[in-house]
Parts: structure tokens; sequence; C-alpha cells
């Protein structure tokens, strides 16, 4: 038997059969071939940024380190082995003077199981990140190596853009980027009222615009990152210290642990991290302004709906917090995507509003998780696919217009199931 596996938030762990690392297509191929003749099955695993065990296998464990490099660039197309993470994969193409059109904010996760769930970060004029690829190789089933794009396998493209890791193993992506930009930050605290008289503005006007809502107060941290000429005004780097490392991670770790053995503290705490929030203004490389440390650990669910839904799900989950036996610690994030055409996508066919609710490790969190997903499931949310959700693939199968088209792919490419488990099963259906 292997070692234990486990994801970064620790509540997802599994002990596979074996594990191979390898090192081509080809070499993955026999993996998956032997895995099938012995009876077991096979995902591969990142990161472990996901909070979902859409990774976990008792069977065999694919990790793909060794097929993690850059492999070529042309103009702005960018091919790299799908086991490399979005940190070195920002250093490549920032080396190459190019980078991503869009981020999330954690750059943690390995390409392939960023794109393979749908992540996404926030801008009207952005799908998720998986709107990026123009063509993908995976091994399948069977061990052979396929190539898909939007004019080669067009619903094999459609359907493995975001494919919860249910039609193969990915190898290799090529990335649409763009030559390397930089973002001025504007982040300064205001109140819900500010949000909600001004949110079409903040949307439509801001390259890319979110908010964060402090639970058990009327306050907010709205961020705005817009394209600008030229780094002139970049952070002190005591500033990016004492903010992202030291508050954010340090200072806010410690308020969580004391909340977590204090729950009646939460309340408080809450509105003097809102009240202790100071504006700030920056400019930096794009990367930089998008991704920011996440050390504090926490489990997280995330809804995608109709933007036009929005206001009715965050009055519901503000009603959900005050009703709750216990307290939440974190503040909830709510960010906008525009629409795209990825069968699997949160986004497909919709502008996106998100919002996304988390709690600190070894703190209560099922019925929080729970009320809010019976809220948003009639309002036409969708989960996200790496973040705690409770779905089941009938109820699914109503949200996703193209979910059939998906199964039938499937049923094609993997009929005897060898990239299933217990999560693909629940939500794809078994």
């Amino acid at each position: 038997m292997t070692s234990p596996w486990s994801n970064w938030a620790g509540n997802q762990t599994a002990r596979a059969a074996r594990a191979a690392h390898p090192a081509t297509p080809a070499e993955l191929g026999e993996v998956l071939r032997a895995a099938a003749a012995d009876g077991l099955r096979v995902k591969a695993v990142g990161s472990g940024h996901s909070f979902t065990p859409t990774a976990a296998t008792d069977g065999v464990r694919i990790e793909l380190d060794r097929m993690a490099s850059l492999i070529k660039i042309e103009d702005n197309l960018v091919t790299v082995g799908a086991g490399m993470p979005l940190k070195v994969l920002n250093a490549t193409l920032t080396a190459h003077g190019l980078a991503m059109p869009n981020l999330g904010d954690i750059d943690a996760q390995t390409i392939s199981g960023a794109l393979s769930t749908g992540t996404h970060g926030t801008g009207a004029a952005y799908g998720c990140l998986s709107t990026f690829i123009e063509a993908l190789e995976l091994v399948t089933a069977d061990g052979t190596l396929v190539r898909c794009s939007a004019t080669e396998r067009p619903d094999l493209f459609n359907a493995a853009r975001v494919n919860i890791g249910a039609l193969g193993v990915l190898t290799s992506v090529t990335l649409r980027c763009v030559p390397a930009f930089v973002l001025q930050a504007d982040e300064r605290p205001g109140t819900l009222a500010d949000v909600w008289s001004g949110l079409s503005s903040h949307v439509a006007e801001n390259d890319h615009f979110e908010f964060y809502w402090f639970p058990y107060t009327d306050r907010v941290q709205m961020k705005r990152n817009n394209i600008v000429p030229a780094s002139d005004r970049p952070l002190a780097g005591w500033r990016r210290w004492l903010d992202d490392d030291f508050l954010s991670n340090t200072v806010f770790g410690g308020a969580c642990r004391l909340g977590r053995t204090f729950p009646a503290t939460v309340p408080a705490v809450s509105r003097i991290s809102a009240r202790a929030l100071s504006a700030r203004t920056y400019t930096a490389p794009s990367h930089e302004v998008f991704c920011t440390p996440r050390r504090v650990r926490f489990v997280e669910m995330e809804y995608g709906m109709p933007r036009e839904a929005l206001r009715e799900a965050f009055d519901g989950l503000r009603g959900i917090v005050e009703s709750l036996p216990f307290r939440i610690q974190f503040p909830v994030e709510v960010r906008f995507t525009a629409a795209d055409d990825i069968w699997l996508s949160h986004g497909y066919g919709r502008e996106n509003a998100y919002v996304a609710i988390h709690q600190f490790v070894g703190a209560p969190y099922e019925e929080y998780f729970r009320r809010f997903e019976a809220l948003l499931t009639p309002l036409g949310g969708r989960p996200h696919w790496g973040k705690m959700n409770y779905r089941d693939a009938a109820s699914l199968a109503d949200a996703y217009p193209r979910f059939g088209d998906f199964l039938a792919v499937r049923d094609k490419l993997d009929p005897g199931r060898l990239f299933a488990n217990a999560y693909t099963d629940r939500v794809l259906g078994a």
C-alpha cells in the first residue's frame, strides 16, 4: 500500500493500492492498461486544493509531477505539461513576456486540477480559466493519447475542458495567453449599501470586481482591478508583508483559533476585523495582484448562479448565518464571470455571480453548507466542482443543459469507469 494522501484542507484522505509517476503519455498509457487489467480504478491528483474527494482513490494514484514542464511557445499559444502548478506557469509566462488573461486568487493548484474543476477568477468579460484552452491532450481508458480542440474532436473538447477527471488523464494543455500586463488594484472597505447601490457599475466599469462580506456586520471589502500601462505605484514591501502575510494569515489565523475555542467572540472579532481594514491602491504584474497567499486552512462551498439571482441568494445567506447554532469565522466572497460554452462549466450559457462560503478547519460547517445549497438549488445554482457540495446526478442534470451530452462522451471514452470514484458516481451517476 502507498502512503496516505490528503488534500490541502485535510477533509479528504485516501490510500491507494499503488502510485505512479509517469514521465510520458506512453508510460501513462501503460499504467492505465495495467490498472484496468488488475481491476483497479485510477485517479490523477494535483496539489489537493479541491475540497471534494474528486481525486480520491483506493486504486492507482497518478502523480503528474514528471509531466510539468514547458513544452513549447508559439506566439501567444503556450503548451505545458498538465502537472505544472499555476505558480510555476505564471513565472514561466512572465519570463517570456506573457500572462494568463485572468486568474483566481490562489496559484497552488496544478493546471490540470484547476481546469478540470472549472476554477475561475472575477471579471465581467472573462469566463472560467478553461475558456483560455486552445487545445489539450489526454490519455483515455484504453491507454490511447487523444488530442482535441475547437476544430479537432470538438465534442470531446467541449466536454474535456471541465471534466472532473472523469474522461481520462490530462497530459498537456495549450493555453491562449496575452502579453504581460499590469493591474492597478484598488481595495477599500465599504458597506453593503455601497455594493448594492452601484453593483451594475462596479461590475461593468472595472476589469475585475469582487467583494468580501464580513458576517454579523454590514461591512465589506471591495476589490477593483484594472489594466494600466505601467507599474508606477508599486506596493511597499513592508505593506505587502503587513497586509497579505501578517494580518491576512498570522493575525487572522489566530482570530480563527480564538473563535473556534470561544465561539461567542466571533461576531465581535468580525466587526473589529471589518473596521480595521484600510484602503490601499497599488500596481503590480497581473499575477501578483490576482493571487495572494492562503495559509489559514478552511473548507469551502461555492455556487455560481444567474447574476439576477444574487441579491435574493445573498439576503437568504445573511438570514442563514444569523440563525445558525454556531458562528461563521470567514468572510463571504462574491465574484462575477462571463458566459461560456463549456458543457460542465458553471457559467455555461449565462453570466454568473459566484458566492463562496468558508469555515475554519475544525469548526462546524455542515448545516451552514447544506442550508446554503438548499437556498441556491432552486435559484439555478451550480456548485463549483472542486468545492464541497451534496448534489447528485439527478439534480445536476437539471442545472446543466448539456449534462447528457457530457455523459455520452464519458460512456464512449470510459465505458468501464476506470476513472470513476465515489464522487463521480454521485455527481455524474455510476
